[in-house]
């Protein structure tokens, strides 16, 4: 708190070279942060007790200004190809004007932790100006016993200044909004932008660089686990549905987006959820529509009408409309965090192109093709310029958070994958009957059933044909299903448009994936797709 042990707190701060401050504000809990929020005008009050914050020119994360302390350590270690470089002396001066920014203000400190696994735990001091920040992130991630606080230690820093302002060639980077990462030094600086999900992503790319030293596979990716200890990984990047399915009131939730996978097991890194909000509807996801109802939700670039109540199908802001809220928001979630190896792995893609089946069974070869390409599709209304169905390969299903090279991450899920049997699945959640615009969206209801049929075990044991493009299995009949679903090419009006399509689809992962043929073996490179295998 600001009165109590202001000395001490100081000193702490002190420590890091933070010099006349103005107070701080220290671990405050849930009422205090809304009191401070609503008093500093930062954020105004939904009609459901949610706190609702406008982040201005950000509504979503800014990747190109994201960047990594090039220095000894992380020479050989980083995957510069798909990071941006910041010089150590640059990033000494970024920091020190830090400290003169924040002379003469009042800050907002969270000692939490990242990780649930008592092994691979990152204790991490997060430091705000925003009271608001501080909500946001002490609802992300996991939050200590009180006892626990006396003698906290952290490991990992995070200083985040909205107001600060850098300056390119001072500071070494592009624009007036900077993500700075000294993995050596263990600090993340960020400044310019109001947009609270950098300070989440700051600690997920860490561990992401932490992590595979230790054997500990982190994954971009949502986690549960059935009554019979049957847990199931789910990748996928924005718009599969990856939070949506799995969220199911039959299976327990580890959590919604980052998960490590261990010696004993997986293990969620955080301690909340960051749900996408946009035509969020009580009857369609009651659950997470239930946590933007409560205190202490923290809702992003929502739209209030003049009973302060939300209109979720408002865009007029960002498409990236969010809510942040404590796992405990959601009934059926883990109090521990913690699951055993996966039976199933899911890799949730959104063919906006019609090619690919509703499900699809993957060998481990496969498995790493399709977990290196990290294909989705954008369509028309997700991003500003965006008219027509657009491929997108994002490697590993998160590659803004993968500082390593990405076979690095590949080769140890291989590994697991092999050493504890896991099933592993693709499963299109986008479009059938045609690309977007002239087809449908695949049923929920079916791919729910699919699911539920692939995590109980029962897909195992029916009919699979082999798909003459990208060659995985594919069921032909099971039950629940229409069997028409399960043959895209039977569901367009036209075979050859389909076979056209395919191919496109087909070039699209070739050409992709040819930075990443010098890294794997002959057996990852047969599992390509290949156009000479196209349906005639």
């Amino acid at each position: 708190m600001k009165q109590n042990g202001i000395f001490n707190q100081q000193t702490k701060l002190a420590d890091l070279g933070f010099e006349e401050l103005d107070g701080i504000y220290w671990n405050l809990n849930e009422p205090e942060l809304y009191q401070e929020s609503l008093c500093r005008g930062e954020t105004s009050l939904a009609a459901g007790g949610a706190m609702v914050a406008v982040t201005g020119q950000h509504t979503g994360r800014s990747a190109e200004d994201k960047f990594v302390v090039r220095d000894n350590i992380t020479e050989e270690t980083v995957w510069w190809d798909n990071t941006k470089a910041m010089a150590p002396g640059k990033f000494e001066i970024l920091f020190q004007d830090f400290l003169d920014h924040a002379k003469g203000r009042e800050l907002f400190v969270q000692d939490l932790v990242g990780g649930a696994d008592e092994e691979n735990r990152l204790p991490t001091r997060v430091i705000t100006e925003f009271a608001w920040h501080s909500l946001f992130i002490r609802n992300l991630l996991i939050t200590p016993e009180r006892s626990e606080l006396e003698t906290f230690l952290p490991e990992f820093t995070i200083i985040d200044f909205p107001n600060f302002r850098a300056h390119p060639e001072r500071h070494g980077c592009r624009t007036e909004t900077v993500i700075a990462c000294d993995f050596t030094r263990k600090i993340v600086l960020i400044g310019g932008t109001s947009y609270a999900g950098e300070i989440k992503k700051s600690v997920f790319s860490f561990l992401n660089f932490l992590l595979p030293a230790k054997n500990v596979m982190p994954m971009h990716c949502s986690a549960n686990i059935g009554s019979d200890d049957d847990a199931a990984v789910f990748f996928g990047l924005s718009g599969t549905g990856k939070t949506t399915l799995s969220a199911d009131p039959d299976r327990i939730l580890i959590g919604d987006d980052e998960h490590g996978w261990g010696e004993d097991g997986i293990f969620n890194f955080e301690g909340g959820c960051y749900a996408k909000t946009i035509n969020l509807s009580k009857e369609a996801e009651p659950e997470i529509y239930a946590t933007t109802q409560r205190f202490g939700t923290v809702l992003e670039n929502v739209v209030l009408d003049e009973e302060s109540r939300v209109d979720f199908n408002d865009c007029s802001l960002t498409e990236n409309t969010r809510c942040a809220y404590p796992l405990h928001f959601i009934a059926n979630a883990s109090e521990s965090g913690i699951a055993p190896h996966p039976r199933n792995i899911i890799m949730l893609t959104a063919d906006a192109f019609g090619v690919l089946p509703p499900i699809s069974r993957l060998s481990p070869a496969q498995a790493m093709y399709h977990f290196l390409s990290g294909y989705t599709a954008k369509v028309a209304g997700t991003e500003k310029g965006v008219t027509e169905p657009e491929a997108t390969f994002s490697t590993c299903f998160g590659a803004p958070f993968m500082p390593r090279h990405p076979s690095e991450y590949g080769n140890l899920l291989r590994y697991l994958i092999a050493r504890h049997d896991v099933k592993c699945w693709l499963v299109n959640t986008g479009w059938t009957g045609g690309t977007y615009g002239v087809g449908s969206r695949m049923p929920i209801k079916a791919t729910r059933a699919m699911l539920s049929a692939a995590l109980d075990g029962s897909l195992n044991n029916v009919e699979f044909r082999t798909d003459p493009n990208f060659g995985f299995e594919v069921p032909v009949s099971m039950a629940g299903v229409d069997d028409s679903i399960l043959d895209p090419r039977s569901t367009w009006d036209n075979g050859q448009a389909y076979d056209e399509q395919a191919r496109g689809l087909v070039e699209m992962f070739a050409s992709n994936f040819a930075k990443f043929e010098s890294y794997v073996d002959n057996e990852i490179l047969g599992a390509a797709p290949m156009i000479r295998m196209a349906a005639e």
